[in-house]
């Protein structure tokens, strides 16, 4: 700002850019090592690798398309050797089903739906104009991403729970949209820059949801836990406490005052 020049900047919230979002591609590690531990990807979905693959992969054409762009191209070539190292470690322990459904999502999203980009960029636009009909192909599809966390927000809100929207994930989401947005803004790459602006908005809106729904399973679990033989099996079937529990479902033991689920 006042001490660097428009080009300096780029370079540094470029290179901020680049380390954040390696953290974030790395934020799915636990999840193969517990895939890879158990020798089984079952209950787990391959839909949000795929799409991280094509993104890399459209943003990583975009790069080599546009000059000066060598931050966009190291990240991106990055996030594609993460992603298929990811995917293909899914596909080595899935059950036959999640093998077929993977490779087919593979092949029409990311072989498919790059390869027609790359096709009619090519064909059908010359020079900056085919720099613009990428870089537009890159925003409208990343606006999508960034906004498909609507539904876990959605659940967020109807279960008061935010058991599936970790507030670190969002915090580094967060920080990711901010950086590429300011070198996107510092470069005028409008391409970049605009669906950051989405991405830090439902970023902090995700924070703020956490924040506010961060101590409702504490308290929903401090009202299943009932003073000594105060619950009486009306009081459960009536729902007096606050949870949804059934008498057959509970097993009230003389020596607790706890009550035990029979899962």
């Amino acid at each position: 700002m006042f001490f660097f020049s428009d080009h300096e900047l780029v370079f540094i919230f470029g290179l901020l850019g680049n380390i954040v979002a390696f953290l974030v591609f790395l934020a799915p590690l636990p999840t193969f090592y517990t895939i890879y531990k158990n020798k089984s990807s079952e209950g787990f979905q391959s839909i949000p690798y795929v799409v991280a693959l094509l993104s890399a992969l459209l943003l990583l054409y975009y790069g080599f398309l546009k000059s000066h762009a060598i931050l966009i191209i190291t990240i991106n070539s990055i996030g594609c050797v993460i992603e298929i190292t990811y995917l293909i470690l899914y596909v080595i322990y899935a059950p036959r089903k999640q093998k077929i459904s993977t490779m087919a999502m593979l092949a029409i999203f990311d072989v498919g739906g790059f390869g027609l980009t790359m096709i009619i960029s090519v064909f059908a636009f010359k020079g900056i104009d085919r720099v613009h009909a990428v870089g537009w192909v890159c925003a409208v599809f990343n606006i999508a991403v960034f906004a498909a966390p609507l539904s876990i927000m959605r659940r967020v809100i109807k279960t008061k729970s935010v058991e599936f929207m970790p507030f670190s994930l969002s915090f580094f989401l967060t920080l990711t949209a901010t950086m590429w947005f300011f070198y996107g803004f510092f470069s005028k790459d409008y391409f970049i820059m605009l669906p950051n602006v989405l991405g830090f908005m439902f970023g902090v809106a995700q924070m703020g949801l956490y924040m506010a729904y961060k101590n409702a399973d504490k308290n929903i679990e401090s009202k299943c836990e009932l003073p000594e033989w105060k619950a009486t099996v009306s009081d459960i079937n009536s729902g007096n406490h606050g949870c949804d529990l059934k008498a057959k479902d509970i097993d009230l033991q003389p020596h607790t005052s706890h009550l035990q689920l029979n899962v």
